[in-house]
């Protein structure tokens, strides 16, 4: 069953809250009645699920109540900086696999590739990361040994919380990936500053790499086995987060780490997940009972409220002749498309090919109309059945983070990178079994021939488009800025152009470089 207790997790709301203009927990000493009030909650053994649940919501809410009303950022739209939404928009409005119709401040600059250290929607992306870091942070230095020792914590209660401890770590790595990943060189802080220590430092993505791959190896004996209770992170979670790490340590710190991603993908491959075998039911609004997905966002229609996650992702993907009850909604709010350039990926007969033709012509003469463009219907409120989900507003719908469709990708395009622990043929099978579920038999499989990086690129966007992985992909790849592959309106124009190198990553925003003089900006920025 999904791990539900997020109606527990507002007990700390005057500890996590932050300004807009501080992204850390360092600068800010808490007032006495916020640490009386943590203290109150830690003495309580039964709270520290609750704490933690609290650290889990941080993917699927934006505040206090859902979907708005007390944010936990303070200057930042609740929908805008909800974490899986911000994520998605610079993860795939970047690329060619979504463009937008909506003339939001300066959304349409993510699909264009000329965004600025002065962009809101980055700002929002960077806030929400560091307010993770800083729960996490928070969470760890109030389960030290001494402070249970402090409060008499004791007994199984203890056990658990070392476990909860290493989950805390795990969700703090994630975040931190993120931050590598996307701004390359952000701040850095743990639960080893005291707060009110001053500005964090800045980092880069050595330093950050070389402490998750510690971080991520030193708690893997500490977290529930794979398949724990459901939304909460396991060995598997942190199998394939050091995996995601791995198959990108060539961008990251400019050395190969390809047998040390086909090592974790066994770990993952081995752990007793398997392919759905309907693909859409990893995108239904009952897509926790999906045998392959790993770790996801929880999204519940009723309980957990917000205009972003999954909720955004559908609604905005339906509009024109579209009916929103075919979705499970009672309204669409005319968004999200896709490019040509994606669309001619997928061959006639391939089962992930979900697109909406009617009223939509697939060319992009104006990227601010909706019929503009292919829609997209891979993800839905309407349970694998068909039926309805909870609510006609808010979707049910998780949004999975991590699935095993991803682990057969890595370990094929890793062994095709020449790492060891792992062979073609393997590979090929891995292929084969996306393959048969898409096209429902044998008549998509592949040989050993047709497996190639430039295979494994469009492959990886047949599977898991929508899924935040995109633009990633494509810097591994070389295809995202500064390279001939090009997509409808890239860099601004109808036909694409190549944009400049410096786009491969964000800035870090104007307003936290303003407040700590410690951070530089990125180059070209």
């Amino acid at each position: 069953m999904k791990f539900r207790k997020y109606s527990l997790f507002l007990l700390l709301a005057g500890t996590f809250s932050l300004l807009p203009s501080c992204f850390n927990d360092l600068d800010t000493v808490p007032l006495d009645k916020d640490e009386a009030v943590s203290e109150v909650i830690y003495s309580n053994p039964e709270n520290y699920k609750k704490v933690l649940a609290k650290i889990y919501a941080g993917l699927s809410t934006t505040g206090q109540q859902g979907p708005a009303g007390q944010a936990d950022i303070s200057g930042i739209d609740e929908g805008f900086g909800q974490y899986i939404r911000a994520l998605w928009y610079h993860q795939e409005l970047t690329t060619d696999e979504a463009v937008i119709a909506w003339n939001d401040q300066t959304i349409k600059d993510f699909h264009e590739q000329d965004w600025s250290s002065n962009d809101n929607f980055i700002f929002a992306m960077y806030s929400r990361i560091f307010y993770q870091v800083s729960i996490c942070n928070e969470f760890l230095r109030e389960t030290t040994e001494a402070k249970l020792d402090s409060r008499n914590i004791t007994g199984d209660i203890r056990k658990e919380i070392a476990t909860y401890r290493a989950e805390a770590r795990f969700m703090r790595a994630l975040s931190y990936w993120h931050a590598m990943d996307l701004f390359a060189n952000p701040p850095f802080y743990t639960d080893a500053e005291s707060v009110g220590s001053g500005n964090p430092r800045q980092t880069n993505r050595q330093e950050l790499f070389t402490f998750l791959e510690s971080e991520l190896k030193d708690i893997e004996g500490s977290l529930a086995p794979p398949r724990n209770e459901y939304g909460r992170a396991d060995q598997a979670a942190a199998w394939m987060l050091l995996a995601k790490l791995y198959i990108n340590a060539k961008v990251y710190i400019g050395v190969e780490k390809n047998t040390e991603c086909i090592e974790y993908c066994n770990k993952v491959i081995g752990a007793g997940y398997s392919l759905e075998p309907v693909y859409q039911h990893n995108f239904t609004a009952d897509n926790w009972k999906s045998r392959e997905n790993i770790f996801s966002a929880v999204y519940d229609g009723i309980n957990i409220q917000t205009y972003g996650g999954t909720t955004f992702i559908i609604h905005a993907a339906i509009g024109g002749d579209m009916a929103p009850t075919d979705y499970g909604f009672n309204g669409g709010w005319g968004g999200t498309r896709t490019t040509s350039t994606f669309v001619d990926k997928f061959s006639p007969n391939d089962g992930r090919a979900m697109f909406y033709e009617q009223g939509q012509t697939k060319e992009i003469e104006d990227i601010s109309l909706f019929n503009n463009g292919y829609a997209i219907t891979k993800f839905t409120n309407l349970n694998s059945d068909g039926s309805n989900g909870s609510d006609r507003e808010f979707a049910d719908t998780d949004f999975p983070i991590f699935r095993l469709a991803d682990a057969y990708l890595m370990y094929a395009e890793a062994v095709l990178r020449g790492g060891s622990g792992g062979d073609v043929n393997t590979a090929v099978g891995y292929i084969n079994q996306l393959r048969e579920r898409a096209y429902n038999g044998t008549s998509g499989n592949i040989t050993s021939g047709d497996l190639t990086l430039d295979f494994i690129l469009d492959e990886r966007a047949r599977e898991l488009y929508w899924e935040c992985h995109r633009r990633t992909d494509l810097i591994r790849f070389g295809y995202f800025s500064n390279s001939p592959y090009l997509w409808d309106w890239k860099g601004g124009v109808p036909e694409g152009i190549a944009t400049d190198s410096k786009y491969d990553i964000f800035p870090i925003p104007a307003a936290d470089r303003a407040a700590n003089p410690n951070l530089q900006q990125n180059d070209g920025y």
